[in-house]
């Protein structure tokens, strides 16, 4: 689902308005494009699959997974298979056992995506039970898949990056550093992340270096 354009809009005008650096921001790399992913389990497996490899291995990897298992992804047909099959499509023994951890979380109805609590941090404590998912997947999760508007995925490298540029700060913040000034940005933190990932990609192009940080 992820935030709406008209979300992303009416955020960043507020943040425009509380902080000069994303006027100045907007104004040198325009608006971003909403970043929106289907919720359920094929998009925290996607995550899983995705971890600490490239794009092209993990594209590759889904595609052998999706012709084992088909194109929903359904945690009971993952279960079904056996591990060989899940290391031959080519996941390794560590994300074997998260996949079917997630999997067997979500049949045995103990993780239920269609209603994780609406408390932000109740969520994220949900979604991180999952061997493999840790804080910034369960943040990028909620923000992407659920368009929740005030998630704030602050352990992000470009979204520390990105704020120190923003707000002028002549070194990068410290995930400490970039969850404490985000405070007042509430309850337009999701807006604020987005713009990041956007300044950073467009601020890296403009550079002739430009990849997409997710």
């Amino acid at each position: 689902m992820g935030l709406t354009a008209e979300q992303l809009r009416h955020g960043l005008e507020a943040m425009a308005a509380a902080e000069p650096g994303f006027a100045q921001g907007l104004a040198r790399h325009g608006w971003p494009l909403p970043r929106q992913r289907p919720r359920g389990h094929a998009t925290l497996l996607r995550t899983i699959v995705g971890q600490q490899v490239s794009v092209v291995s993990a594209d590759a990897t889904w595609a052998r997974l999706e012709a084992e298992i088909g194109p929903d992804m359904a945690p009971a047909a993952l279960l079904a298979v056996s591990d060989a099959v899940l290391r031959n499509v080519g996941l390794s023994r560590q994300k074997t056992g998260y996949a079917r951890h997630l999997a067997q979380l979500i049949a045995e109805g103990e993780l239920d995506l269609a209603r994780l609590p609406q408390d932000d941090e109740e969520a994220v404590a949900a979604l991180t039970r999952v061997k493999g998912i840790g804080r910034w997947s369960a943040e990028i999760y909620l923000l992407f898949a659920e368009g929740r508007p005030d998630i704030w995925p602050a352990g992000d490298l470009a979204v520390q990056i990105e704020t120190g540029i923003l707000l002028g700060w002549a070194e990068r913040p410290t995930e400490a550093d970039t969850r404490r000034v985000a405070e007042a940005w509430r309850p337009y933190r999701g807006a604020a992340a987005v713009f990041a990932w956007h300044h950073y990609t467009e601020r890296l192009a403009a550079r002739g270096a430009g990849r997409q940080p997710l």
